[in-house]
């Protein structure tokens, strides 16, 4: 039977111990497990599926590297005004043609930022005038292109610009659609008028280039590739993307790798969390998945070991949650009643290992560190988790080789056209992780 907690209901601090254990049982079927051959093969080639278990060789540790330098080759760069100097007070010399190239570039700026939606032009501007400085950008929306929020079109258009530079500038209202300041969630429709302000790429055009460490364990973490998309199992400690710190990640690694081809992420995974990724190949493609993750078609189901005993055989949270962003930058997640999202998880205990249970995470909604919350919540946080978390279960862990959060994205659901059936994908535990259930299988918990 399945019980629902809400937000009245507080944390459930007395759930009773049950001692009863259960076998783990596969999320699918056999027939249902789908992984496919290294990059660079012809999609739809499939292998034989993975054995339980596999390699884990993420690194374990969280970089909390500062981004400040980056951010300064970033900057964005203001047209200042011109001047009238008294007589005299110029160089008689003439003026070089260093000197006629920057005032030109300013001038162009200048004219630039008075430019209405009506005169921009309908392809991008021209390639940085000087030291990686670029014009005010005009972007006509395409069909290919409309009907992705205005975040994710910046951060596939600005490519080698932090993440955090994007949201900042979404955030002072210098991104513009139609004229009017653009919010983050906000869809772009075709024919829209997108003006991106003038930018500081010191890097732009810059080869990026994964280690032959890192290309191999892409390689080996293909489980499924078509025409229309691919799906990896990202290993714990590689970030999805780049920014914050982090130069290199899962899609600039990928984008690097297959130089043209149109990859973008379909979702995100936390830094610290393994398992399913789905990368799309084509902007139809992305526009569909989008779409189905909205409508609450696309299936993701999670494994996690909490810090605590769960009473029920399933439990539902519907604890609505707000992002916050506490000093140093980093960003927190808390239950809010009052101006936090809707937001569900489903919790079905699949092992019970004394005073901690592993449970089959399913999402009805996909906020950012959704199950590590409302497991929080719940008085049951993750295994291994450091920020919602108990440090001194933390540490206990640790003697058993948890070096990690105890979060495994396992299984996916999708359809990638909608006359074909969904496709479903898993992505075997990590090894590290099958390491650690062994132990407290071994051991007695409390």
């Amino acid at each position: 039977m399945r019980h629902t907690v809400g937000l009245a209901q507080g944390r459930a601090a007395d759930l009773a111990l049950d001692s009863r254990h259960s076998a783990r049982p596969t999320l699918w079927d056999d027939h249902d497990l789908i992984q496919c051959a290294p990059l660079g093969t012809p999609p739809g080639r499939c292998a034989a599926p993975p054995h339980r278990g596999g390699r884990d060789t993420a690194p374990s540790h969280t970089a909390q590297a500062s981004n400040a330098s980056k951010l300064s080759r970033y900057r964005q760069l203001t047209p200042k005004s011109s001047t009238k100097h008294p007589r005299g007070a110029r160089p008689r010399s003439a003026p070089s043609a260093r000197g006629k190239s920057r005032a030109s570039a300013l001038k162009a700026r200048s004219s630039k930022h008075s430019e209405s939606p009506e005169r921009a032009p309908s392809a991008p501007a021209s390639a940085p005038t000087r030291a990686g400085i670029s014009q005010v950008e005009w972007v006509q929306i395409d069909a290919e292109t409309a009907g992705q929020r205005i975040d994710n079109f910046l951060l596939a258009h600005l490519k080698g610009v932090p993440r955090s530079l994007v949201y900042r500038l979404l955030r002072r209202g210098e991104v513009r659609v139609n004229k009017g300041r653009a919010r983050p969630s906000q869809r772009i429709e075709e024919g829209d008028q997108v003006r991106l302000p003038p930018l500081r790429r010191a890097e732009q055009g810059a080869s990026i280039t994964p280690s032959a460490r890192l290309q191999d364990r892409l390689a080996e973490a293909l489980l499924y590739e078509d025409d229309l998309v691919l799906v990896l199992n990202k290993p714990a400690g590689l970030a999805v993307h780049g920014g914050s710190g982090i130069n290199l990640g899962v899609i600039e690694s990928l984008r690097a790798m297959r130089p043209g081809a149109e990859l973008e992420l379909v979702h995100r995974l936390d830094r610290d969390t393994s398992g399913c990724l789905l990368i799309s190949k084509r902007r139809s493609a992305l526009r569909r998945l989008h779409a189905q993750l909205r409508e609450g078609e696309v299936d993701k189901r999670y494994l996690a070991l909490l810090c605590g005993a769960l009473p029920q055989a399933e439990i539902e949270v519907a604890a609505a949650l707000s992002t916050n962003r506490v000093r140093g930058g980093e960003r927190v997640v808390r239950v809010d009643p009052h101006a936090g999202k809707p937001s569900r998880t489903r919790f079905r205990v699949r092992q019970r290992l004394g005073a901690l249970t592993l449970v089959e995470a399913e999402l009805e909604t996909g906020r950012t560190h959704q199950i590590r919350v409302h497991a929080a919540y719940l008085g049951a946080a993750v295994a291994g988790d450091p920020k919602y978390g108990d440090p001194a279960t933390n540490a206990r862990l640790q003697t058993l080789g948890l070096k990690r959060l105890f979060l495994h994205a396992a299984a996916l659901s999708f359809r990638p056209r909608e006359d074909q059936p969904p496709v479903h994908v898993t992505a075997p535990l990590p090894a590290a992780l099958e390491a650690v259930l062994k132990r407290l299988e071994e051991t007695s918990w409390t």
